[in-house]
């Protein structure tokens, strides 16, 4: 047989199989997958931050999610409540549509409702999040507030497994404002980083994770001279204790 007829038969019997009911259910079974639902919550840190200025934080973070494979609404909530004035400090909540962009990305986009000392604000939200060379986890995102103010963030997380239950978290994230929204202690540039050192302890496997670290707050030019003419720290050394919860 010439190696034309050969290749002429190989297609022959490759469009039978795929025909077949084993080809048919495979592509039956990855478009269930798809359209599979799932749900989620996480939280992130729920944690007790004591500062070296004697500032006492009450700390969470987390997601809730709800969807499929290729497109999910997620609900993602921060605060920060501060015991001496038993009042909330910060108070995020995004609402946002999330959708694979790459393998290992996602792109969202949504609103953003914060609750902030001051007035409250309303921004648009697009942003990017996944996961980048060396494990890195990148959570990226650019608001536009009812206001007109535009500004940004960046996060970046990655943890390093000291065994199959031992863990250090280590994190970073800066925020950035493109003009500046005195009412709620917002100057134009860099605002503010956050950096912090974590080491959890899995121990039912990766749903409930006790941890103690440090992390490290800054306000940085603009955003540094409201906080002080309010009376405001600009620098924070806090040591923190709290748990990793996941449903």
């Amino acid at each position: 047989m010439s190696h034309r007829r050969q290749a002429v038969s190989a297609l022959i019997i490759g469009f039978s199989l795929a025909g077949t009911p084993v080809a048919l259910a495979e592509v039956t079974a990855k478009e269930t997958q798809l359209a599979k639902k799932f749900w989620g919550i996480s939280i992130g840190q729920l944690e007790y931050r004591y500062s070296d200025s004697d500032a006492k934080l009450g700390v969470f973070e987390g997601a809730a999610f709800y969807g499929t494979d290729e497109l999910k609404g997620v609900w993602l909530f921060e605060g920060e409540w501060e015991n001496e004035h038993s009042a909330w400090e910060t108070l995020e909540n995004q609402f946002v549509a999330q959708k694979p962009i790459a393998e290992f990305f996602d792109a969202k986009a949504g609103i953003r409702i914060d609750t902030p000392e001051g007035s409250d604000r309303v921004f648009g939200v697009l942003g990017v999040t996944g996961l980048a060379p060396q494990w890195i986890e990148l959570d990226s995102n650019l608001f536009f507030s009812d206001e007109g103010d535009v500004s940004a963030d960046l996060e970046l997380e990655y943890e390093l497994l000291l065994t199959n239950r031992l863990i250090m978290h280590a994190s970073f994230e800066v925020d950035v404002a493109f003009s500046e929204d005195k009412e709620i202690g917002i100057g134009s540039g860099l605002n503010a980083t956050e950096t912090g050192l974590r080491l959890s302890y899995d121990v039912i496997d990766r749903l409930f994770s006790p941890y103690i670290g440090i992390v490290h707050e800054r306000k940085y030019g603009d955003t540094a001279d409201l906080a002080e003419t309010s009376e405001g720290g600009t620098e924070d050394w806090f040591a923190v204790a709290g748990v990793k919860i996941l449903f």
